[in-house]
């Protein structure tokens, strides 16, 4: 197959899909070779970035069309008018620990926030970004929680390893600290709670957490969800 036609019939895959495709399932299916797909996905890319309405996202080794992120609130305003609830802080800083402690407790979480997390685990669950993986081999068997594919197309990454560093995170924190001092709104794109959002930077979500969550920190945290 050639390479004109190739991306042709990979572009034709994924927008009548609608779903995030296996790049093995399309190694398979069209009998090439993974370096041909590759090459072939990071045409699209290249086609699909920028200030493009539509980007081609790839995460956990799979590919799929999503809108820029860059039109999103307007996009919202026409397909869906009752736009969902931001982000909230509360719920950050849940699911930045989830991340970097997984599989954890909601036990665990609550004892690093300070705070209950019912709602929070709730909520996160409820839009796909955690699920259960597991039971802990202690009292109560409690339920061990860890990131989806969700998490991953949300964020923008390809992989759990691509979370940054404990010390980038920080720099990041105080960067976002500071300018929401100067800020009393700043724009997200996911949306679950009644709290100012905590972050957006253009087309990449940075994740946030207002304490240590490695090392199992008293996160200093007013959750008005919980």
């Amino acid at each position: 197959m050639d390479i004109e036609k190739l991306d042709n019939v990979l572009e034709s895959l994924l927008f009548l899909s609608g779903e995030p495709l296996q790049i093995d399932t399309l190694v398979s299916s069209l009998e090439l070779q993974r370096s041909e797909i590759r090459k072939s996905l990071n045409r699209l890319k290249s086609k699909y970035s920028g200030t493009c309405g539509i980007h081609l996202l790839e995460y956990n080794g799979k590919v799929q069309f999503g809108t820029n992120p860059e039109y999103e609130e307007e996009v919202a305003g026409v397909l869906n008018p009752i736009k969902e609830k931001e982000l909230s802080k509360a719920t950050l800083e849940t699911i930045a620990i989830i991340a970097y402690k997984q599989p954890v407790t909601k036990l665990e979480v609550e004892s690093i926030r300070g705070v209950n997390c019912d709602y929070t685990i709730q909520s996160l669950l409820s839009l796909g970004m955690i699920e259960a993986v597991g039971v802990k081999d202690a009292i109560g068997h409690p339920k061990l929680y860890g990131t989806t594919d969700e998490f991953l197309r949300r964020f923008r990454l390809e992989r759990i390893e691509e979370l940054p560093d404990y010390e980038s995170l920080l720099q990041s924190i105080e960067e976002l600290k500071n300018r929401q001092l100067e800020s009393d709104s700043l724009y997200n794109q996911f949306e679950i709670e009644e709290e100012k959002p905590y972050f957006m930077e253009g087309e990449e979500a940075t994740m946030i957490v207002a304490d240590d969550p490695i090392a199992d920190k008293e996160i200093a945290s007013t959750d008005a969800d919980d």
